[in-house]
């Protein structure tokens, strides 16, 4: 099986998947610059063998490249569809109990593990989910591995979303969360980690946390996020949410996601702490990988990191799109979450 891209200007405008290259037309690579620096190149890209025979399958499917413009209604009802079916699915693999809670007025998913030592009942995991600030893409799917793998309590936030509460409204309900997980737990035996959004929001939380001057948490995971909206990554241009397949559209003129940045400067250093002071954060890994569109900024926001002298670690797997350890069935997904729980399990101590 080959994949078969077009890129023109700056945005894949056709792709291919499975069939003989020469249906298409395109035989070869080309790349013509144009006078602006605009990039107008065609590329045939290979399904790669240093991937999973799963994984070789799972960027290899078919997709339609229809634009669908389903209405947040339907994109909730949708995803929680999905994030109930994969929550289970997760939950097969990696037994927990899931229950629900209210935290400073906030509410949340409590994901314990069947089991606990002694020495984790002192320790906790706040989870901020993904899902584009406007659906719950994670709070499963990125909570039951992880509690099941450290043996330690997750806490979710279901905070409010856009487009009904743009930013900050998602920060005030992650911060009113922390505070009160404070009462009960030192700061260096807490983590907050996400994906995509979530991982977003989890650097926007700890700069808001330093600006309060409250203690800052053990540990950061910052999975598949980004920490600039007055700006387009390169990835953003190339890649859509399932990598090389699917609807792509040329990048927008920032700010990133309006409809959650609303009224706020896109250079806020809180909604975007490329342009905040984080010395001093704790520990903190990344992870993004090759097809993924926020790999530019989740490579970014690591610079940053680094460049302010933070513990900051960066994964990249090779040629997985967007979140790939959303998916249970992907060796590398496993490798993923056992990534996560090993550096939490370091970091706050066993």
């Amino acid at each position: 099986m080959r994949l078969e891209i077009l890129w023109s200007g700056v945005a894949a405008v056709g792709l291919v998947c499975g069939v003989a290259v020469g249906q298409t037309g395109v035989t070869k690579d080309s790349s013509v610059i144009a006078a602006d620096g605009t990039a107008h190149v065609t590329r045939v890209v290979p399904v790669p063998e240093t991937i999973s025979a799963e994984a070789q399958r799972f960027i290899g499917r078919q997709e339609s490249d229809e634009l669908k413009k389903p209405t947040v209604a339907q994109q909730r009802a949708g995803t929680d569809a999905w994030q109930a079916a994969a929550g289970k699915a997760f939950e097969a693999m990696y037994p927990v109990h899931v229950g629900a809670d209210t935290i400073a007025g906030v509410p949340v998913r409590v994901v314990t593990p069947l089991t606990m030592p002694e020495a984790n009942r002192g320790r906790v995991l706040i989870n901020l989910h993904g899902g584009g600030f406007v659906v719950d893409s994670g709070s499963l799917t990125e909570s039951v591995p992880i509690a099941n793998l450290t043996q330690t309590k997750v806490i979710s936030v279901l905070y409010r979303m856009a487009p009904e509460h743009p930013f900050p409204a998602d920060v005030d309900d992650a911060v009113a969360v922390y505070k009160e997980v404070l009462k009960t737990y030192k700061p260096e035996r807490i983590a907050i980690y996400g994906t995509s959004a979530g991982a977003i929001l989890t650097g926007e939380v700890a700069v808001k946390l330093k600006q309060l001057g409250l203690p800052l948490p053990g540990a950061l995971g910052i999975f598949s996020g980004m920490g600039d909206f007055s700006r387009v990554g390169d990835s953003q241009a190339l890649f859509a949410l399932n990598g090389l397949s699917g609807h792509l559209d040329p990048p927008a003129k920032p700010p990133i996601l309006p409809e959650y940045v609303g009224t706020t400067d896109a250079r806020d250093p809180v909604l975007s702490p490329v342009f905040a002071d984080v010395h001093g954060f704790p520990p903190t890994l990344f992870i993004t990988s090759e097809r993924d569109l926020l790999l530019s900024g989740t490579t970014i926001l690591h610079r940053k990191f680094l460049a302010d002298g933070v513990d900051a670690r960066l994964v990249v797997f090779e040629a997985l799109p967007h979140a790939f350890w959303n998916n249970p069935e992907l060796p590398e997904s496993k490798d993923a979450v056992r990534m996560m729980a090993n550096f939490f399990d370091r970091e706050l101590g066993k």
